[in-house]
């Protein structure tokens, strides 16, 4: 059995951005063959991360390595998906 992909979606609530990287990750992640988990991770509730992606957000990452900032490319993450 492949492994799925992780792809991380760092966050904060009603970032209107955020809801349309998560959609396109989602709606991508339904036409591969290739397994994917998302996780999705809010910024605002880790004093850390917060100070580290201030409004920075959506930042997108694929099994561990950033990939995205603010806007998913469709096609970009359907080749990363299926090439990992």
């Amino acid at each position: 059995m492949v492994a799925p992909v992780d792809v991380t979606i760092y966050t904060r609530t009603d970032c209107h951005l955020c809801e349309e990287a998560k959609a396109t990750i989602e709606a991508v992640a339904d036409t591969v063959e290739t397994p994917v988990t998302i996780t999705e991770v809010d910024v605002d509730e880790d004093e850390t991360l917060r100070a580290e992606y201030g409004e920075r957000v959506p930042y997108v990452f694929v099994d561990g390595w950033p990939a995205f900032k603010y806007e998913v490319d469709a096609d970009e993450l359907r080749r990363q998906l299926q090439d990992a």
